[in-house]
């Protein structure tokens, strides 16, 4: 890598992953000093397939990493070049992938293959060994598809609520969800951990926050953000993005100066 910065480009996945990856990227990376970054929480799992030099995460260094959602933000450090892909993955492509109940990995970043063996390596070694990004993408997707689809199998309950938890922007009612699939709501908060990592509630406000980003980046006020995406008023949403994003509304969306002078 010979000019410093970010860069990366991204491929949709093929129409067998895609129920279970929502972003397919390779990048490389390079500075000329560390870089300290804030990763908000999203309703998804990171799987970094990477090769050069180890990234801190949370203090640690790892190479090729991942692990489950989580319901706070995560400060990385990138100290020297580094490529690779990065997938985000579903919370049931990440079950599917991993073979283990995902309330195991909540808040947590391991090394690929402390989960997937071998197959980490020989993966991460094929992908440095193919130079063209476009050929390392589907390279990626074939071999992401291969080994979920070796994965167990999931029923449609819990990917049913998850997909009404995302459409409704993280506002429907885990017990009203709980009663439309005739599940007591222990059973049902055990089967969702399961899969998801996290417990409903705890779900619905990362997907909420994740809602609230969008609308603010893509130019709504912070007031009928606050109002559309259900949070209790600003002091709540605020607080939120402080702990899910490292972040205010305001620093994503600073008011116009207009209304700064006149404030």
């Amino acid at each position: 890598m010979s000019t410093l910065g970010l860069a990366m480009v991204e491929a949709a996945p093929s129409a067998a992953l895609r129920p279970y990856v929502t972003r397919l990227c390779a990048y490389c990376e390079h500075y000329d000093s560390p870089v300290t970054r804030s990763e908000a929480a999203l309703p998804g799992a990171v799987l970094i397939l990477a090769f050069g030099t180890p990234m801190e995460v949370g203090g640690e260094r790892f190479t090729a990493f991942t692990g489950g959602l989580s319901d706070r933000f995560a400060v990385t450090r990138v100290t020297g070049p580094t490529e690779g892909v990065e997938v985000v993955l579903t919370p049931f492509g990440a079950r599917r992938l991993f073979g283990v109940p995902m309330r195991h990995l909540t808040n947590l970043t391991v090394p690929v293959e402390d989960l997937l063996g071998p197959w980490a390596d020989t993966t991460v070694g094929r992908l440095a060994e193919t130079p063209s990004w476009p050929e390392r993408l589907a390279l990626a997707d074939r071999l992401l598809a291969e080994r979920i689809h070796l994965g167990p199998a999931l029923g449609p309950e819990v990917p049913w609520v998850w997909g009404r938890l995302l459409e409704s922007g993280g506002r429907l009612s885990p017990s009203a969800l709980a009663e439309s699939l005739g599940w007591s709501h222990r059973h049902f908060v055990a089967r969702f951990q399961d899969q998801i990592g996290l417990s409903p509630k705890t779900a619905s406000r990362v997907i909420r926050f994740g809602r609230a980003l969008r609308m603010l980046r893509s130019g709504t006020t912070i007031a009928r953000v606050a109002a559309e995406c259900g949070f209790y008023d600003q002091a709540h949403m605020n607080r939120e993005f402080r702990v899910l994003g490292d972040t205010t509304p305001g620093q994503i969306r600073p008011r116009p100066e207009s209304a700064r002078r006149a404030s």
